[in-house]
Order: structure tokens, then C-alpha cells, then sequence
């Protein structure tokens, strides 16, 4: 009998599309390799302010839906974290109830539903991309406005409480190792799903480059105040050239960049810009103060380009360190730096670096190893009385074009 595709739900806290920061780069990419092995894909969206760009979406999805997060809800009423209330849709239930397909819930952001009776019996995943109360620990850490810190505070106290709604995942899929350690503790369900990335390939970026280059979403409390950090401490230390490249940087770090000769601030760059300057760069430098998830920027870096420079927090518990130049500080680092810039990218470290990401951080392993974890239900009724009237029909098709070819 003719099997058709295999279908799923998934949920997505935003519009993926562009794939232009860390959750939605993810979550396309996911997308991408999904339907590149098979899978029939019901997307639904969050949408708040991004362009619901249905033509690049449909090309992976058979069907799109949109619901409005209501961003008005008070965040400081009730139990249920702002993350998850604010994306509390009635007709998403509605529409996941019409059939019964797999269900993936991209973050703990998309779970409001995750415990809903009707679903009771539905195989369902939550995509996990940070423990999320020690992501709004350390957000809260690095917020200098009063409101927005008080907000991260009481929103991480929430998260932390509600986390225990994973009890009612069939399958949690983290992010990192460490993430995994940690959900594996309180819920047997958990595997480790590497991320998925804009990286399907890698191409030999060449020997040298002339400048170092730290990059990030510079509106994002923990990437600015890194850019701030390596500034001051490591870029400003240096005379080689160095770029900090991101869009939407405070001013703080506009002027703090005007004031050393050998640093340039690039801003408001597409995605294509940011990957020619990865690529370009004799040595990324990456640098975080926080362990919480994988930094997509640091795949990317790998993938691109040549050297890595980065601290231990940046690697600790994804299985990257070996390709990178650890610095324990910022002294290291300057060192570290100042080492790198005078050797050759080879062919030959490329070679293992590329051997070592693509059996290890491939989309497309990914996507098998996700769908290798989801118990798929047996076909309905109706299902198979279109798998028999479609065999059927293939039937009389070939026994035409047969007496046709006698």
C-alpha cells in the first residue's frame, strides 16, 4: 500500500522567517531539513510585528497559521510566565485538535497547550533552546534599566516554577549537552538535538585574513555588554584591525568603539554581509558570560571561518572546545590573538574541522535523529481509504500507459 507523508504540527514562538536571530534560526532551518526527509508540516506562528512571509515558508509547509500574541497582558499578574501567557491561543487548540499528527512546540514560549486534556493522547515535543530561568537570570544580570530588571527577576522566578510542565512532553529535545543534563535530572524524556543552522555546507575560506572580529545581535543584553567587554579589555589592547560587527548596538558601545582608531562598529547588516565578514576574518573572537543554550554564532564562526578565539563559557558542554583556542581570560585571549594572527588557515584544519561539524552538528542528522524519537500514530480510517484510492488509481494509470506501450 502507498504510504503517504508522515505529518506534524509545530508551533513556533515567532514568524522563522527571515532566519535572522538565534530561536528562529533554529527553528527554520529544522523546517528545511524536516521536509527535506519527508515530513508533511502544519506550521503555526506567533505573530508580533515580523513579516508573515508566506511565500519562503510554504516552500517546507503545507499549511501556515497565523495567531496574534497578545503582548498586553500584564506580566506581573498571575503564575504563568509573560513568555508562555502571552502565547495562549484558543484557535491554535482549535486547529491542533483536527487531527492526530505529532505535535512540536518550539520552546517553552509555545506550551501554554502543552497540558490541554484534548491533547492528552497526542505525541509531544518541546524543543527546549535554554534552561529558560537561568537565561532570564543572567538577562536580568546584565540589564542596567531598573524596569527590565525587576521584569527578568520575576519572570525568571516564574519560568522556574512553571518549567515542570515538560512533565507532560512525550519528548524533550535540548539544545545543548549541558541543557540535556540538566532536563534529564527531572524528566526522563530527554534527548540531545544538536542546533540547526544556515550551514548545510562548508567551503575552504582561504589562508589569511586581516582582521579579528567579534559578532552578535548587539541589541541583546549579553551580546552588547560581551562587545563592551572585549573592547575595553581585548580589542583595545591589540593593533591589529578589529571589527564589531551587529545591528541596533546601544550607544554606549557606538561610543566607546569612536574612541580607538584600530576598531570598527559595522552596523545594520544583512545576513549575507555578516557571513562575508565571518569568513574574511583571520580570527572570530567570541565571548559570553553566560553557558545557558548554543551559541548559533559560534556554528556559524566554525562553519565560515578560520580561527576561533573564545572563553571557556562560550564552548563548555557543546563538544567544540577542541576546534577553538580557549582563553581562560582576557589576558589569554589578547595572547591567544596575538599567536593566531600570525598562522596560516591550512587545508588540513580545515579538513578536521569539517569532518568533525558535519557528523556531529548536521541539519540533516538532526532532523533524522528528531523524527527517529517520534512514535507517529497508526493511519485513520479516512487515511486509508485515500492510501486505497490512491493505489487504485496508480493501478489504472499503469495498466493504461502499459497497453499503450505494447
Amino acid at each position: 500500500m502507498l504510504a503517504l507523508p508522515k505529518r506534524i504540527h509545530v508551533v513556533a514562538f515567532d514568524v522563522p522567517y527571515p532566519a535572522d536571530y538565534g530561536g528562529v534560526i533554529d527553528i527554520y532551518h529544522k523546517l528545511e531539513a524536516l521536509h527535506a526527509i519527508g515530513l508533511d508540516i502544519t506550521l503555526h506562528m506567533y505573530h508580533y510585528g515580523r513579516v508573515k512571509n508566506k511565500r519562503t515558508l510554504s516552500k517546507f509547509c503545507n499549511s501556515l497559521h497565523y495567531y496574534k500574541r497578545n503582548t498586553y497582558k500584564n506580566p506581573f499578574i498571575g503564575n504563568v510566565p509573560y513568555i508562555v501567557n502571552s502565547r495562549s491561543s484558543d484557535e491554535l487548540l482549535t486547529e491542533l485538535q483536527k487531527d492526530n499528527a505529532p505535535i512540536l512546540f518550539e520552546g517553552l514560549h509555545c506550551t501554554y497547550h502543552l497540558n490541554a486534556p484534548s491533547l492528552k493522547n497526542r505525541f509531544k515535543i518541546v524543543r527546549t533552546h535554554n534552561i529558560e530561568h537561568h537565561y532570564y537570570k543572567h538577562l536580568e544580570k546584565s540589564e542596567i534599566r531598573y524596569f527590565k530588571k525587576y521584569f527578568f527577576r520575576i519572570e525568571a522566578e516564574k519560568l522556574r516554577k512553571y518549567e515542570s510542565v515538560l512533565k507532560h512532553a512525550s519528548l524533550v529535545a535540548a539544545i545543548s549537552p549541558n541543557d540535556t543534563k540538566h532536563f534529564n535530572r527531572k524528566y526522563s524524556n530527554t534527548i540531545y538535538l544538536p542546533a540547526f543552522h544556515s550551514n548545510n555546507e562548508m567551503h575552504y575560506p582561504g589562508t589569511k585574513g586581516h582582521y579579528i572580529l567579534y559578532h552578535g545581535n548587539l541589541a541583546v543584553p549579553e551580546n552588547y555588554k560581551a562587545a563592551m567587554d572585549l573592547v575595553l579589555h581585548v580589542f583595545s589592547k591589540v593593533s591589529i584591525p578589529s571589527i564589531i560587527a551587529g545591528n541596533n548596538p546601544p550607544k554606549e558601545l557606538v561610543q566607546l568603539c569612536s574612541k580607538y582608531n584600530q576598531i570598527t562598529l559595522k552596523t545594520q547588516l544583512s545576513t549575507e554581509a555578516i557571513h562575508s565578514l565571518i569568513a574574511d576574518a583571520h580570527i572570530n573572537v567570541l565571548y559570553t558570560n553566560q553557558n545557558t543554550g548554543i551559541k548559533l554564532k559560534l556554528l556559524n564562526a566554525l562553519y565560515r571561518g578560520k580561527f576561533a578565539v573564545v572563553n571557556p563559557l562560550m564552548v563548555e558542554g557543546s563538544g567544540l572546545n577542541k576546534l577553538c583556542a580557549v582563553a581562560q581570560n582576557f589576558e589569554e585571549m589578547t595572547s591567544k590573538i596575538d599567536e593566531y594572527i600570525l598562522l596560516d588557515y591550512t587545508r588540513a584544519y580545515f579538513d578536521k574541522r569539517k569532518e568533525i561539524l558535519l557528523a556531529s552538528f548536521g541539519n540533516a542528522a538532526g532532523a533524522q535523529k528528531m523524527v527517529d524519537h517520534i512514535k507517529f500514530p497508526e493511519k485513520t480510517e479516512a487515511e486509508q481509504r485515500t492510501d486505497h484510492r490512491i493505489t487504485n488509481g496508480l493501478s489504472r494509470l499503469y495498466s493504461f500507459m502499459s497497453y499503450f506501450s505494447l
